[in-house]
């Protein structure tokens, strides 16, 4: 395996040597998924529930490779067929070793739509595919469950950004999905959202398909011990020292969440020079104005009444009582109502979070822009 430059990782997952800890998470997945659950994992955006998914079948691989792993992220799916064609080309064919007895098994059980053979150009692997009409879609959905069943393997599929469906136009999605899904005793699904309000709803509200039809699983940050016991090891083959006190400014600073923290230990990683306070708040600036017309240009989506609230709360850190006469007064606001409707949007969006301690913006380094804005 190729070792990145930057151990660091964003986006990507190689190894659980470069994946922090995240130990009690991951040996719950895997004993539920053992012990036939299927799994609602609800965690923040970028708090590392993609990384964790990975991490369990990359140690799932070692220890039990018999069993089949599908990772899938819906997030650009927009609609129900778009879904059954994604999940369709993921795991049809891939279950026979033989690619001519694997196509000639999916033509027999996946009769709606002709399946195709295309060879990937990098490795030459042969992929099936489909084209799903979505007059035929539902019909589809069975068959490809079908093909799961009549394999009789052990799989494990992932769908992350899960809270997708709940968009799509077609009628009775959910339902559709759960009245497939529901038949696989041979098949565990891992479903992941990170809009908790709208993944919470699909999997507690009872007039939903997916009632309580799995067991949860919640992200929380990783504690700072763990996480520095990651990263100062890292520093130490660079030749380098990451300082307790340091490491403590950093985390505190973007509120333990895990893609924050690990952006600023890729940005200081990268400067080969003693770290200290200095170099912390240098590579903080840093990020901060990496990602300024980003910032600005959502920032200039707002209303007046939201670019407010969020120049106040930014201002503020974290907002015990956002409707209370002394916040609103001292950053000119308008009514306690127009500030409770403008949180309840900006939360709908995911750019404020709740937490036992107030009302605080999602991203630390939207925050530190936006106090620049004066």
């Amino acid at each position: 395996m190729l070792k990145p430059n930057n151990p660091f990782l964003i986006s990507e997952y190689l190894s659980p040597e470069y994946f922090c800890d995240r130990q009690q998470e991951t040996t719950e997945l895997l004993d539920n998924l053992h012990n036939g659950w299927s799994i609602t994992m609800i965690a923040p955006r970028r708090m590392g529930k993609t990384g964790l998914i990975k991490n369990a079948f990359y140690l799932l691989h070692d220890q039990h490779p018999d069993i089949h792993t599908y990772y899938i992220d819906i997030m650009g799916t927009q609609s129900l067929n778009d879904l059954i064609q994604l999940l369709g080309s993921t795991v049809l064919g891939t279950l026979d070793s033989d690619w001519q007895k694997a196509l000639k098994r999916v033509t027999e059980i996946v009769r709606s739509c002709k399946p195709s053979v295309t060879f990937d150009p990098q490795s030459g692997t042969p992929q099936i595919s489909i084209d799903v009409e979505p007059s035929t879609q539902e019909t589809t959905l069975r068959e490809i469950c079908e093909y799961l069943r009549q394999s009789e393997k052990t799989c494990y599929i992932a769908l992350d950004e899960f809270q997708q469906v709940a968009s799509y136009p077609e009628p009775g999605a959910e339902a559709i999905l759960r009245s497939q899904m529901q038949f696989m005793p041979n098949v565990k699904f891992i479903f992941a959202g990170s809009q908790r309000h709208l993944i919470q709803s699909m999997f507690n509200d009872a007039a939903r398909p997916f009632y309580r039809s799995t067991r949860t699983l919640s992200l929380d940050v990783i504690p700072m011990e763990a996480y520095y016991d990651f990263a100062a090891p890292h520093f130490q083959k660079q030749g380098r020292t990451m300082h307790a006190q340091v490491f403590d400014r950093l985390y505190h600073s973007v509120h333990g969440h895990t893609w924050y923290v690990q952006a600023l230990l890729k940005e200081l990683y990268s400067y080969y020079q003693p770290i200290d306070l200095g170099l912390l708040d240098q590579a903080f600036t840093s990020l901060v104005m990496s990602n300024g017309s980003f910032y600005e240009y959502a920032y200039n989506r707002y209303s007046p009444t939201l670019r407010r609230l969020l120049k106040a709360i930014a201002a503020e850190g974290t907002v015990r009582e956002t409707t209370s006469a002394a916040f609103i007064q001292r950053y000119k606001l308008k009514a306690a109502s127009s500030v409770s409707t403008a949180l309840k949007s900006l939360t709908a969006e995911d750019v404020v979070c709740h937490s036992p301690e107030g009302v605080r913006l999602y991203d630390p380094f939207f925050e530190a822009w936006l106090r620049r804005l004066g």
